[in-house]
């Protein structure tokens, strides 16, 4: 099993993303931040493996980020971190690796300066103990691992905002589920792993889509056998039927551009088809059947 300090610096391959929320189980808001990371890990050369949505519920979280660590190189946290009762992300994971949750000083002073008062709390002071200064500093008590350095569990991606990326056995990247917080904070957190990514000029992975007016029943056959001739290369191959379109989309996807390039007149020729840029972008409108 690798230490924590062992997956903190590790090449990553494998990606993973845990969204935690009663809220997005429940209907009330749409998960958009896995979408998002999905994305990003394309970018950049990840693979994301693993996306899971779980209730705000300690021994679901316990269970899934201990599952997550040891399979995944890279993994992000979205939701639970916020001041309220449900908000429960930093002490279930820091009981998943038996840490206690300490005070972050930086994060509280940084906190103090940056945050701005609410209207409803006109009368709020740090220097005074309250029920609301209690409720702020749980977004502020990290797991932390005394044993060791406290840089690498923690850290900052701009100046001018307060939010800490809280990293525990390191690689699993604490996020807040605010949409707005968790695109900024990812995006924030490129510069920290770019030298481990496989690939760390960033040209990530590239992804061919060929439009076709077949169905896929008539492409399966000729799909099956291409996907097992270029899965030696690192090549995927993917078939998506578009509902209610005139054209189904396949796709190949993989790292060698230059050899995904020369597949794309074979697979246009079978599947009598053409590259597009965007799905869709030849669909015709249908003519309804009288």
């Amino acid at each position: 099993m690798a230490s924590a300090d062992e997956r903190n610096t590790r090449t990553i391959h494998t990606a993973a993303c845990l969204i935690i929320g009663d809220e997005v189980l429940g209907g009330k808001t749409v998960d958009t931040n896995s979408a998002y990371m999905a994305k990003w890990c394309f970018s950049l050369g990840m693979n994301l493996k693993r996306v899971e949505v779980i209730e705000d519920d300690e021994s679901e979280i316990v269970e899934a980020v201990q599952i997550m660590t040891d399979r995944y190189d890279f993994v992000v946290t979205s939701g639970g971190i916020g001041p309220t009762h449900d908000d429960i992300t930093y002490q279930s994971i820091a009981k998943a690796f038996g840490l206690q949750l300490k005070l972050h000083e930086e994060s509280f002073e940084r906190m103090k300066k940056l945050s701005k008062p609410h209207k409803s709390e006109p009368n709020f002071s740090w220097d005074v103990e309250s029920p609301t200064k209690t409720a702020r500093l749980r977004m502020v008590e990290l797991p932390i691992d005394e044993s060791r350095d406290l840089k690498k569990q923690v850290f900052f991606t701009r100046d001018d905002l307060w939010v800490p990326v809280s990293v525990v056995n390191g690689n699993i990247h604490i996020l807040p589920g605010v949409p707005r917080l968790f695109e900024e904070l990812l995006e924030g957190i490129k510069p920290f792993i770019i030298n481990r990514l496989v690939d760390p000029e960033g040209k990530g992975i590239v992804r061919i889509i060929i439009s076709t007016p077949l169905a896929e029943s008539a492409v399966a056959p000729y799909l099956t056998e291409l996907a097992t001739k270029v899965e030696p290369r690192g090549v995927k191959v993917g078939s998506y039927p578009r509902w209610g379109k005139t054209h189904n989309s396949v796709t190949l996807v993989g790292r060698d551009k230059d050899y995904l390039e020369s597949l794309v007149s074979e697979v246009e020729t079978n599947v009598q088809g053409k590259r597009v840029s965007v799905e869709g972008e030849d669909d015709e409108p249908e003519v309804p059947t009288s």
